[in-house]
């Protein structure tokens, strides 16, 4: 595929490989007396290195199914999931804990942070199963903080910071092992829109730095920060596009609508 090469900021098209393609994935989960339920139905797609995608769909598409799979915390029932080329669809649970360990940054709506434990421990956690030393810990930490905007932060409690700052510790934690990808699901849903602007912005410039972000939300205004989005529909693929086409047919059936109304109203006068 002939893409734009985000990573350098070179206007040269260049001839990437996707990092992340699906090839009709399927998942139904099975129930007892025999019932089973088909969530999601031969989905395919490619994302590229250095997209910005954003995954939506109403509730019950299928959309957080789809993002547990691509973040490797679920398996297809059926199909394959190339992540940089490695089909990860059959791995088992130890191997897919290596593979979030080293390719890939998590963020989630609820932060998932201890409590108890200091900032930089939090951020520093993902580095303990890699027997990472605690001085190295700790430095690599004071810098994902730096990074994120929260120098001076790194020794209090999450209950000590707003929201916001507690998403960026998220943010600089799912950074922490510097992955190539960062899954982000509905990661503004507990955040009023000043906080959400603020959040967005920085997946923003993590992305202008080269890192692939995909995030699941409902929330047209935060959808609108991604170039592209895909679009659940009872466990399908019903868009995969530019979301700047995707608002502007949206527009266009708005207006047709309204012309049908006037229409309708003008003959039963």
């Amino acid at each position: 595929m002939l893409q734009k090469n985000k990573l350098n900021g070179l206007s040269a098209n260049t001839v990437q490989k996707p990092v992340i393609e699906v090839i009709d994935i399927c998942k139904t989960y099975f129930m007892s007396g025999g019932l089973s339920q088909s969530v999601l139905k031969n989905i395919n797609f490619k994302i590229f290195t250095g997209e910005f995608v954003a995954i939506m769909g109403p509730s019950g598409s299928g959309k957080s199914t789809l993002m547990n799979i691509l973040g490797c915390l679920d398996r297809p029932t059926s199909g394959d999931y190339l992540l940089s080329g490695d089909n990860v669809a059959k791995k088992d649970d130890t191997a897919l804990a290596r593979v979030r360990g080293q390719n890939i940054g998590f963020v989630f709506q609820n932060f998932n942070l201890l409590m108890k434990r200091t900032i930089a421990d939090n951020v520093s956690l993902p580095l303990i199963y890699q027997n990472v030393s605690e001085a190295e810990r700790r430095e690599r930490a004071l810098k994902m903080l730096e990074k994120v905007g929260l120098t001076g932060y790194a020794d209090r409690l999450p209950s000590q910071i707003s929201g916001g700052m507690q998403q960026r510790v998220a943010i600089a934690r799912a950074l922490i092992n510097n992955p190539s990808i960062i899954f982000a699901d509905e990661p503004t849903g507990n955040l009023d829109s000043h906080t959400s602007d603020e959040i967005m912005n920085l997946f923003t410039l993590l992305n202008k730095q080269g890192i692939t972000v995909v995030l699941v939300t409902h929330e047209e205004d935060v959808a609108d920060y991604a170039d592209r989005m895909i679009k659940i529909t009872d466990g399908r693929v019903s868009y995969d596009g530019l979301r700047k086409s995707y608002q502007a047919g949206a527009e266009l059936a708005y207006q047709e609508q309204v012309k049908q109304k006037t229409f309708v109203e003008r003959e039963a006068k």
